[in-house]
């Protein structure tokens, strides 16, 4: 007999789905699930079933958007040429900027 979970708008969680990830699209993952307010499990179901993802500033989010951002500097200043930009970095900097936009907006 499988377990039951039930989430908190009453629905049966009750069927696992399993994946594989690089490290780079693991990290990836981390950076979008911690700056998104979300729960990695959430984040998951609402980005693979094309449904928006709505950012909700709290103190929480705010420093998780602080952590990552000191994270994008640091690599930046590692970095001595554009070309030494890997698609991560790229990625991880048009997700905070999409965040911060839209922050404002609902601000």
């Amino acid at each position: 007999m499988s377990e039951k979970n039930m989430d908190n708008k009453n629905r049966w969680r009750n069927k696992g789905v399993s994946f594989r990830m690089s490290p780079e699209e693991s990290r990836l993952l981390d950076s979008f699930v911690k700056i998104s307010g979300l729960s990695k499990q959430d984040y998951i179901i609402r980005r693979v079933l094309v449904r928006d993802i709505v950012v909700r500033g709290n103190p929480r989010i705010f420093k998780a958007l602080r952590d990552q951002l000191r994270e994008v500097l640091a690599e930046l200043k590692r970095i001595e040429t554009v070309s030494e930009m890997n698609e991560e970095l790229i990625i991880l900097i048009s997700q905070i900027t999409d965040i911060l936009k839209n922050l404002d907006k609902d601000q």
